[in-house]
């Protein structure tokens, strides 16, 4: 198969919004039963060629919306939150409110730049990918115990990013406040110190902070420090050294010169901390779990999550510059999922167009009706999404059930 090339784009999108993009299962999703008002009053936007950016995008039903699609046939599409008036009239009038929205979170592994070693800037390898699937486990794990959510979306953005739709009933209604108090109880690596530091840990730890720790330490050695080789050069050493108290540091530095291995790097430093911990002040007496943490925690764009009226990238895009589609992944499976291994644009009209030609050359009485993205890569991905909406539906309509027996 060839290379995706950008200058390409246009004649592919067309091909896709017209025989591949799931509008049946993606209307569904977000009208979540009710066209009118959670699908008619749900703000789109627009990305077309060119950088012309196009907001407040509504439309009264699917079928208006598959139209538009393939008539302008967007390099991007945003979701943003269901509103009291439809946004595409809102200028009409001033009283413009959120009535509901995902709760989203917004990953992006450029905000790992600082501990990751294999790449940079908007580059993916699947070394790094770990600390996204890694991120991937701790948040699911925590909206599930921790808050109750049930119908989680998780979703590769088709470059350097994962997003995460919570579509829970509840979850959608969240006013901003309690929005931003969940993302603040989640977010727990702030802003460096002098030294370098993002984590500060007491002695009463809290437990959904412990099984993250329990989470990362499992794979902690494998991940970062073999994988993403932190302790194998000078950089890294200091790196981590600056994190140290004098007197911790004035042990551990000489040993890692005489060891040549991140691992047994690692292992040393470990080593040394646990014999002196009884030594050392407050600030140093959880510094392999702050470590660990500030290493493989979750680095979320909170921002992103706060705001009702925030825009997010839909699933089922195209990304511009890498042809990637945009897909549902399997947070269980997570970390054996290869970011390069994401179908392209091209892939994907070259597999439809090589079944079309093997079906073409079958007799009529053993063609199949199959679905066009049965016909290509994208069918595992439609198969965690179909999974998804089906959850969502029978919880909806296990709700309805509930409400007509009281």
């Amino acid at each position: 198969m060839g290379k995706f090339s950008p200058e390409t784009l246009p004649e592919l999108l067309a091909v896709y919004y017209k025989r591949l993009f799931p509008f049946d299962a993606y209307t569904r999703w977000l009208s979540y039963g009710k066209v009118n008002p959670t699908f008619s009053h749900r703000e789109l936007s627009f990305t077309l060629a060119g950088d012309i950016y196009i907001r407040y995008q509504s439309f009264d039903k699917p079928a208006d919306f598959e139209i538009e699609l393939q008539k302008k046939c967007p390099e991007k599409i945003d979701i943003g939150a269901v509103y009291n008036i439809k946004p595409r009239s809102k200028k009409l009038g001033s009283d413009f409110k959120v009535l509901e929205r995902e709760l989203i979170f917004d990953i992006d592994i450029t905000d790992y730049d600082s501990v990751r070693t294999c790449c940079k800037e908007a580059d993916v390898c699947s070394k790094c990918w770990k600390l996204m699937s890694i991120a991937t486990k701790i948040l699911d794990t925590a909206l599930r115990d921790d808050f109750g959510f049930k119908h989680i979306l998780w979703v590769f953005s088709g470059r350097r990013g994962i997003h995460c739709w919570v579509c829970d009933e509840v979850a959608r209604k969240l006013e901003s406040n309690v929005r931003s108090a969940v993302a603040e109880y989640l977010q727990i690596l702030i802003r460096e110190d002098s030294a370098g530091k993002m984590v500060n840990l007491s002695d009463n730890t809290h437990p959904s902070i412990k099984r993250a720790l329990e989470i990362i330490d499992k794979v902690f050695v494998e991940v970062c420090v073999e994988g993403q080789n932190i302790l194998g050069t000078t950089q890294g050493m200091s790196q981590m050294l600056q994190l140290m108290e004098d007197n911790l540091r004035k042990e551990v530095e000489p040993a890692w010169e005489r060891l040549h291995t991140s691992v047994d790097r690692w292992n040393a430093f470990v080593g040394i901390f646990e014999r002196m911990r009884g030594e050392l002040k407050w600030k140093n007496k959880h510094l392999v779990d702050e470590i660990m943490l500030q290493w493989a925690y979750p680095r979320l764009d909170i921002a992103v999550t706060k705001g009702a009226n925030h825009l997010l990238k839909s699933p089922f895009c195209i990304h511009p510059k890498t042809g990637k589609l945009c897909i549902p992944f399997n947070p269980a499976t997570a970390f054996t999922f290869d970011p390069d291994g994401v179908p392209s644009i091209n892939e994907l009209i070259e597999e439809l167009q090589e079944f079309d030609r093997k079906e073409a050359q079958e007799e009529d009485d053993l063609k199949r009706k199959v679905k066009n993205y049965k016909k290509t890569s994208m069918y595992k991905s439609m198969q965690i999404f179909e999974e998804f909406l089906r959850n969502l539906e029978v919880s909806r309509k296990n709700s309805k059930a509930g409400e007509w027996n009281t």
